[in-house]
């Protein structure tokens, strides 16, 4: 047995993520069956069929991330012991289950689909964007997003979380990337990722003390723990408040009971009039303190780390502060907001236990590390930021009057609220947290199903016949259009760039809608850096990658970094690290020890990743570089896999290793009718690869190179205006736009490369 099925046989036997055979009645014989099965004993629905509304509905969007359709008991999947999810479920129950959604494989590339409507290919987001990611691989303010259509039909818009689509790096609107993009107002963090946990709790003791970011209770840590202490809270830069706390042990430590108020606890100690000198309340501490920022339409404000708003765990301040918006719009307009959750993104974190009501997490240990003997708590850890989220979830739609709760405490979905309510996940689960069975291995980051298969879920007054699954595919991107449906817009005439997203609302109105896509789309890669560079690279359980945006991300995630900075005594132990391609790795590892490389060598992440589907069968092409001991240098491996797939409950099949139809043959040696299927789908994937036309010179994207484009780019490369730095008017990604960038559009004056259909 090798060492990926030793892992899920054991996770199996632990009963962590639930492993259900073909005959287990936990979840029903069909989609429709499960999905009812967990929406019925938590949902009263007021709802039994779609009614114009007197007006355009509003529009409550709520993105989870990292969460795929296999963490989703509404969808029929989530294991023998799936996270706890009323709210969610209820509002499943209430509207319509969309059980066949493909998003991108990361963050950015995913939520630029829900917000944008377009693929990969045509925004140049491959990825989950880092720091060091030109303007070229973000958004601009000559795309077309979700509150700039809206604005159409009289919205007004905000959002509220993670952001995660531009800036603030390489992008001359920095922090103001919200108000740049459309959004009337924002509240929450543009750079998107959690910060690392702070392993000091704010200063209080060396580095990698405290795993999770607090002191914790004697009982999880005998040496390091305390059971009372001083919590000093900051009210502004020269205010603070204390007060003495002890743990509760049926609750939280009282470690974690200070870092929830926004405080530092010192440990065993009394309150005394002033804070020690110790303590450090600049310090980021990943879902507790977080460099909070605020964009307005008058102007952006960049909350210090010391500030309370900035301070308390992030899940209940997003939900809080899109409470607070939504209760005070007067009604004069139609809104939309956007709730952006950060959970359950790494690094994994300890919620609050009053948001955790079911006892799914009782065993869950105050230990944050990714590492291979937590698995297990590592798993426990993400059903908890998923529950939690879905308890402040809940806590938004009572108090903003979308729901109510019956004398049993029960959520109903009130129509009458005249809001639609869109639940996704912005791509597939983090590998670690994956629930079987589906593939770890094969996880966020990849175009396998694992990686690209999330939950959509969508009620409210629009919806006809509610309660029910829907089979048929569909992208993400297709949000975008639903959207401009909702509220009554044309949106295929409005988008002068064009859209990749496809009608939905033919499947909210008509239960018997048959499939309006033919095929289905996804696909990442490396964004675009300075001088053609890429993330540095970060072995994860063996697997080297380019996904995580610098060293910190990488430990964060339990790897190991070998980029510039490395200084892990593993990669010393090789002569190694500053390097660049993770090809470069197995480099190091070959010429430390030759007669070693086959055993030692690190298997190489795929650095560009494409998937089609149709309703049957689904193509798969990669592409890395890996190190060839004859040349001595990085070589091109591609590989083209065939699968067939479906989205049975419990089991669906899965585009694993053992399943690829092309492991010992050619595609001309497929029986005739998948060799159909397969001929099919590459011809397709080809056309949409050739659909968006190179294109120098275009920095607006509008598919023509014209005298639009000299007057934006004297906009950019003016110190005063644009600043002459990175900007989608750099087209030789030096990072500055200049005297070279207008020459390209000069040589290319003219041309025409609009996208083809």
């Amino acid at each position: 047995m090798d060492i990926r099925t030793l892992l899920l046989a054991s996770l199996c036997l632990l009963a962590i993520s639930g492993c259900h055979s073909g005959s287990s009645s936990g979840a029903g014989s069909s989609a429709s069956a499960a999905s009812a099965s967990s929406a019925s004993s938590h949902v009263e629905s007021s709802s039994t069929g779609s009614s114009e509304p007197a007006s355009p509905p509003n529009i409550l969007f709520v993105i989870m991330d990292d969460v795929g359709v296999d963490q989703m008991p509404s969808m029929g999947y989530g294991g023998l012991h799936p996270p706890s999810m009323p709210t969610i479920d209820a509002i499943a129950g209430a509207g319509i289950r969309f059980r066949n959604t493909w998003s991108m494989p990361e963050c950015s590339p995913g939520r630029a689909a829900l917000l944008a409507g377009r693929y990969p290919l045509r925004t140049n987001i491959y990825q989950a964007i880092g720091p060091n990611d030109l303007a070229n691989s973000q958004l601009s303010r000559y795309d077309l997003t979700a509150p700039k259509l809206l604005k159409g039909a009289g919205y007004e818009s905000a959002m509220f979380g993670k952001f995660h689509l531009a800036g603030p790096d390489y992008n001359a609107a920095g922090n103001g990337t919200p108000r740049e993009l459309g959004w009337d107002y924002f509240y929450g963090w543009t750079g998107g990722l959690p910060a690392s946990i702070d392993t000091t709790a704010g200063g209080i003791a060396p580095a990698d003390t405290y795993s999770c970011g607090y002191v914790p209770a004697l009982a999880d840590d005998g040496e390091a723990g305390a059971d009372q202490g001083a919590c000093y809270i900051p009210h502004s830069p020269d205010n603070f408040t204390c007060a003495e706390l002890t743990s509760d042990p049926e609750g939280d430590a009282a470690g974690l009971q200070c870092l929830i108020r926004g405080g530092i606890l010192v440990p065993n100690a009394a309150c005394a009039p002033t804070p020690p000198d110790t303590l450090d309340f600049a310090r980021e501490n990943a879902h507790y303190v977080s460099p909070l920022v605020i964009n307005r339409p008058d102007g952006i404000e960049e909350v210090p780390l010391a500030d309370p708003r900035g301070r308390g765990y992030r899940s209940t301040i997003e939900a809080a502060a899109a409470r607070d918006w939504i209760n005070s719009r007067d009604g004069s307009k139609p809104w939309m907001a956007t709730v952006s959750f950060s959970a359950a993104h790494t690094p994994l974190q300890t919620p609050p236990s009053a948001l955790l009501p079911s006892n799914n997490t009782q065993g869950m240990k105050a230990d944050c590390r990714m590492a291979t003997d937590t698995l297990v708590n590592q798993r426990l850890l993400t059903d908890a930021l998923v529950e939690a989220m879905d308890e402040e979830l809940g806590r938004l739609l009572v108090e903003t009057g979308i729901a109510v709760r019956d004398g049993e405490g029960r959520l109903a979905y009130q129509p009458d609220s005249n809001t639609m309510v869109v639940i996704v996940g912005d791509n597939g689960s983090f590998g670690a947290t994956a629930k079987v069975p589906f593939d770890l291995t094969r996880a966020k980051g990849t175009a396998y199903q694992t990686g690209i298969w999330v939950p959509l879920i969508v009620a409210g007054p629009l919806v006809g016949a509610p309660d029910r699954d829907v089979e048929h595919m569909v992208n993400t991107a297709d949000v975008f259009h639903l959207f401009g449906e909702i509220a009554g817009l044309a949106v295929d005439t409005l988008a002068p760039q064009g859209i990749d997203g496809m009608a939905m609302l033919p499947y909210l109105q008509n239960p018997v809608q048959s499939s309006l896509r033919a095929y289905n789309f996804a696909q990442g890669g490396l964004n675009i850096q300075l001088d053609q560079g890429r993330n540095g690279p970060c072995v994860i359980n063996n697997l080297c990658s380019h996904t995580p945006v610098n060293k910190a991300v990488c430990e964060d995630n339990g790897g190991t970094w070998w980029g510039m900075g490395a200084d892990d005594p593993q990669v010393a132990a090789y002569g190694s690290g500053d390097l660049a391609h993770c090809w470069q790795v197995n480099q190091a590892i070959y010429r430390h020890d030759p007669d070693a490389y086959a055993q030692n060598r690190r298997e190489m992440g795929w650095t560009s990743y494409l998937a089609i589907r149709n309703d049957h069968y689904k193509l798969v092409r990669n592409r890395t570089q890996d190190y060839d001991t004859a040349t001595d240098n990085g070589v091109e491996v591609e590989s083209v896999e065939f699968y067939a797939i479906d989205q049975a409950v419990p089991l669906p099949t899965l585009d694993t290793a053992d399943n690829n139809l092309l492991a010992d043959k050619a595609a001309d040696d497929l029986p005739l009718h998948q060799r159909q299927h397969y001929q099919a789908l590459s011809a397709r994937l080809d056309a949409i690869l050739a659909s968006q036309p190179a294109c120098p010179g275009d920095g607006n994207r509008d598919g023509m190179v014209d005298g639009t484009d000299l007057e934006q780019w004297a906009y950019w490369a003016d110190p005063d205006q644009g600043g002459g730095y990175s900007s989608w008017y750099d087209f030789n990604y030096d990072g500055l736009t200049d005297a070279a960038d207008r020459a390209v559009i000069e040589a290319n004056r003219g041309n025409q490369c609009q996208p083809q259909p």
